[in-house]
């Protein structure tokens, strides 16, 4: 199925937890302070601070933090310099995989990184052996209940998106990075319930994982690199049918 994201849907349910342990937290100050430092601490004049900080308040992060975490960006505070890196590779079963980081020690990193890849039978590339097989995409997700598809397509299509597609319990609407913003706030006038949005790398095709001794090594991989504290985003091409999930306990 091409455009589709099943990480992000699986990732969906761990959120909470993640946001329990404040490593959540932790990730969204990264992305705020790698933000401010490329493209200034003013939201009005840099999207992608604006990006990272709505995604910050919808995370509950306080807002002391918020500024705290411009303030270390810009400069007006001390801390680590973050670098940005993205580290490509197979996992099991032959799954690309890319993983976008923010860190203070990139030899670091690479090393743990490496590592992860190697515990999951996979191997960790150079650069651009799989990007090529990803592209930026707005992603929005939406509660499968709460609306019809056909209207939510309407909505969706009318707000500037690409596509939507069902996903198990949700919808998964997509759109240009360019029309996120646009896209975001139309769905949200219409009323739409979004339990999460973010711009992120989406499979131009995906890969069908039916064994289900391979799809749970697949995302006991992809748990471990998203927990990871370095790691931001993390996007494959595998693609796993809703029984095999409920083999493995996801659903």
């Amino acid at each position: 199925m091409s455009g589709h994201s099943h990480w992000a849907t699986i990732k969906h349910k761990k959120a909470a937890v993640d946001a329990k342990r404040g490593k959540h937290w932790s990730k969204l100050a990264k992305a705020i302070i790698v933000a401010a430092k490329h493209g200034g601490g003013d939201p009005d004049m840099n999207l992608r601070l604006r990006y990272a900080i709505d995604d910050a308040k919808a995370a509950g992060v306080p807002k002391d933090n918020i500024q705290r975490a411009i303030k270390r960006g810009t400069g007006e505070a001390g801390g680590a310099v973050l670098e940005e890196v993205t580290y490509e590779g197979y996992g099991s079963g032959g799954v690309a995989v890319l993983c976008e980081v923010l860190t203070d020690n990139r030899n670091r990193t690479a090393s743990e990184i490496r590592k992860l890849f190697e515990l999951s039978n996979g191997k960790l590339g150079s650069t651009g052996c799989v990007a090529w097989m990803f592209e930026s995409k707005g992603l929005f997700l939406v509660p499968a209940g709460g609306i019809e598809e056909e209207r939510l397509l309407e909505i969706a299509l009318e707000a500037g998106a690409d596509d939507v597609q069902a996903a198990g319990e949700r919808f998964e609407v997509t759109c240009d990075p360019a029309k996120y913003r646009e896209v975001l706030d139309l769905l949200g006038k219409a009323g739409v319930q979004i339990e999460t949005s973010q711009i992120t790398r989406i499979a131009k095709n995906t890969v069908e994982v039916t064994d289900p001794e391979e799809a749970r090594k697949i995302l006991k991989f992809m748990e471990r690199l998203d927990d990871h504290d370095d790691v931001q985003n993390v996007s494959a091409n595998f693609n796993i049918p809703d029984a095999v999930i409920a083999q493995v306990g996801e659903e």
